[in-house]
């Protein structure tokens, strides 16, 4: 059965730092497109981040483009999103998706979903 499980939240002051993890199971991760979405209190889910399943290409949302990065290790069967310079608006519930189709930032292409992480940044 495919499933996809994220770690590495929690609370973290301004300008601070966390890795998030998403780790893949029951199918080869590259195999996928893997997505970070994020959910923030009230808010619609949008599209953080997101890479290719060799790892070659990656797109971020402008709201977090020269803070996080994305990657991937395909032996490990898990992708990662460094996230730097966190914000109080960087708060929420971040989600890991896997696509067969395509790299995007849309979440209608994403096929499966982890039950995801909360980051919380906050003095």
């Amino acid at each position: 059965q495919l499933q996809l499980v994220e770690s590495g939240g929690g609370l973290v002051q301004p300008g601070g730092s966390l890795r998030l993890s998403c780790a893949a199971s029951g199918f080869t991760s590259d195999s996928y497109a893997i997505g970070w979405f994020r959910q923030a209190p009230g808010k619609e889910r949008e599209g953080v981040s997101c890479i290719s399943r060799s790892g070659e290409s990656t797109y971020y949302a402008d709201s977090v483009k020269g803070r996080f990065t994305i990657s991937r290790d395909n032996a490990a069967n898990t992708v990662y999103l460094q996230m730097n310079s966190l914000k109080p608006e960087d708060t929420g519930i971040y989600y890991c998706a896997a696509s067969r189709v395509v790299v995007s930032l849309g979440e209608e292409w994403y096929d499966y979903w982890g039950q995801g992480t909360q980051v919380t940044v906050s003095s």
